[in-house]
């Protein structure tokens, strides 16, 4: 059975254009781990905020994974600094869809710090437990952009609150975890580190040639290559200030910029870009810079392959995806040495890392790469190697499913332990009922059973399935010993245990009288039946006794459930007072180990040990006693 879950993501869908400020690479992660959990099992729908009214509230994205389009404040695009206000709208309105929708999900996984607030609060109310992928935090995004920062000086009090209340934290690379443990004093055992991933349907080696032929770059000219969001802590313009450096040693490289909220470039639409242009002015390298605009995923394959080397600079990325799909594609990467990026890109070996904003370190290393094609090609070769090892999203996936079901079996294990607890109240209930309604019962039946043994007399048991099992473990009892060692053995026989027997008659006669027709080669005069049957309405058992009263036999009977028909037969009937099979199998073991004590202390004990009534209130045989001792009851204590 496929198990139910939900992702939050207000701000990143994965319908969305990438590209643009606010749509990267949490897009990227959003989608491509719901597509990839869903092919392990799993159905997932994503919620994120209605920016445009025209989206549909339910979109079936791909095979068992929904887009949710939740209404939050005006179905606009908005920039996601100014979307806090709306997640109260935002929550409610999930909760009224899960409501309407009659969708119970198993476990919740919030994506930035705004989704993981919604999902604390559903926690609050529903108990759902909840994951959190920060994707960036902003203690870190202070201290890196100071008051350019427009995010309300709550988030900070928002994440310390999702850390403390979320039942695990993703850290998308080791440096991620230190700056959760250090800034949020998170708990080292509630993170758990797994990275992003690349999709290895979209992106792999390609030809350069040919990927130059596609994107009509010339095959002399080196192309740097840089891809992402148009952003200024992306670092563009430190690849373009490194470039300007490279030209003055006459090296013929071009720039090639993509990214953008449109797939034409508009300074006027994106101040980014305008800024990006004036740098490259400024610096003398207009001509050399090229941008390109939004692109869609199955072009970007091309860019990554048609470059000589792929360069990504930011001052502060939680992850990044776009080093993955370059490496993924055999060209290396030159990355600043922060966050993420330290972690996918293996210096020397898959590219190398420079400290952020350093132009001059940047174009050293880019003047290295471009003039040796070997190590280029070597270090393309070990990217491949590296991303399809450690970066694929269904490896991703494999991780983060073992997160959900650590989280989802702790659920289950806390389930497991009221249902104990719950079994263990139960139990005590039908034993103390138990005590209340058959110790007269008991009793009586322990002084037929003692004077029948003391007779030279015999006991023939019977009962089916479990009961059957019983009935072998009350003869195995009192044919070998109880509680006292070298004692005789005592004379009883189970007619469950004879195979011959019983497959021959239930074969050739009917099962009805398997156990009637034992009765009848075997029962004397004077013997006991005792008889096993949690329902009471066993067949073959009451044909039984019917024979044994025939043969001037007694039956005992031990039952439940009332009693059933078998109660009409027997001189002592023990029925426990249940409709639990389970609980009154319980009893029937208990019942059966008091038997054969009493009967062992009775025929070979030196002592007596009777229960005190007149400190306790009993019923009698039959359920119905008013707590008083009676002279029957006098007389069978005497007798024991």
């Amino acid at each position: 059975m496929k198990r139910r879950i939900a992702f939050i993501s207000e701000h990143a869908s994965p319908l969305a254009a990438l590209g643009g400020v606010d749509s990267g690479g949490q897009n990227v992660y959003v989608g491509e781990l719901a597509r990839h959990l869903a092919a392990t099992g799993y159905q997932v729908d994503i919620f994120t905020r209605r920016d445009n009214a025209q989206l549909p509230e339910i979109v079936s994205w791909t095979s068992d994974v929904r887009i949710i389009h939740i209404n939050a404040g005006p179905a606009a695009q908005l920039e996601k600094e100014k979307l806090l206000p709306y997640m109260p709208e935002f929550t409610a309105n999930m909760l009224a869809f899960m409501n309407r929708e009659a969708v119970h999900y198993r476990l919740i996984h919030a994506n930035f710090f705004m989704s993981a607030l919604v999902a604390a609060e559903i926690k609050q109310m529903l108990g759902i437990p909840f994951v959190v992928t920060f994707h960036a935090l902003g203690s870190i995004r202070k201290i890196f952009q100071g008051e350019r920062d427009k995010f309300p000086a709550t988030r900070i009090d928002i994440e310390k609150r999702v850390v403390a209340e979320a039942d695990r934290i993703i850290a998308e690379c080791p440096q991620d975890k230190e700056d959760l443990i250090q800034y949020y004093n998170a708990p080292v055992d509630k993170i758990t580190v797994i990275p992003c991933g690349f999709n290895t349907q979209e992106f792999y080696p390609i030809d350069q040639f040919l990927a130059r032929m596609v994107l009509n770059i010339k095959s002399d000219e080196h192309i740097i290559l840089q891809l992402g969001r148009m952003v200024p802590r992306k670092g563009v313009d430190n690849v373009i200030r490194a470039l300007a450096r490279i030209k003055k040693v006459s090296v013929p490289v071009r720039l090639i910029v993509v990214g953008g909220e449109t797939d034409d470039v508009d300074p006027v639409s994106n101040p980014e870009i305008a800024r990006l242009q004036a740098i490259a002015a400024e610096e003398g390298v207009e001509e050399s810079v090229s941008f390109a605009g939004r692109k869609s995923r199955d072009i970007l394959k091309y860019y990554y392959a048609a470059a000589d080397v792929f360069v990504t600079t930011p001052w502060y990325e939680p992850f990044g995806i776009t080093p993955l799909e370059a490496m993924a594609c055999g060209t290396p990467v030159i990355g600043s040495n922060v966050g993420g990026i330290k972690y996918s890109v293996e210096d020397g070996k898959t590219g190398y890392l420079v400290p952020p904003n350093d132009p001059d370190c940047l174009a050293v290393k880019l003047y290295e790469l471009l003039h040796d094609p070997a190590l280029r090609k070597k270090m393309g070769e070990n990217a491949i190697k590296r991303v399809n090892l450690h970066f694929t999203w269904a490896k991703v996936s494999q991780q983060m499913a073992a997160v959900y079901e650590r989280i989802l079996d702790k659920d289950h294990e806390e389930d497991a332990v009221v249902f104990i607890e719950g079994a263990f109240d139960h139990a005590v209930n039908a034993f103390q009922e138990s005590k209340n309604a058959l110790v007269q019962s008991i009793l009586e039946a322990s002084v037929l059973l003692t004077q029948c043994f003391k007779r030279g007399k015999k006991v023939l048991v019977c009962g089916n399935g479990g009961s059957a099992a019983e009935s072998q473990h009350l003869t195995a009892e009192l044919v070998g010993r109880f509680e006292i060692p070298e004692r005789k053995a005592l004379p009883a026989i189970s007619l469950t245990t004879d195979t011959s027997v019983l497959t021959a008659w239930s074969n050739d006669i009917g099962y009805e009288d398997i156990f009637a027709r034992q009765v009848e080669a075997l029962g004397q005069k004077g013997d006991i039946l005792f008889c096993f049957s949690t329902s009471g309405q066993s067949v073959n058992v009451i044909n039984a006794m019917k024979v044994a009263l025939d043969k001037e036999m007694t039956c005992i009977a031990l039952s439940g459930k009332g009693g059933g028909e078998m109660s009409s037969y027997a001189q002592v009937n023990l029925v426990v007072p249940s409709d639990s099979t389970q609980r009154i199998q319980e009893l029937h073991l208990h019942i059966l180990h008091t038997l054969c004590h009493l009967v062992e202390i009775k025929l070979f004990g030196n002592t007596r040990q009777a229960v005190p009534v007149q400190h306790h209130h009993y019923t009698n045989g039959n359920g119905n006693g008013n707590g008083k001792t009676t002279e029957k009851d006098k007389i069978m204590y005497a007798r024991l």
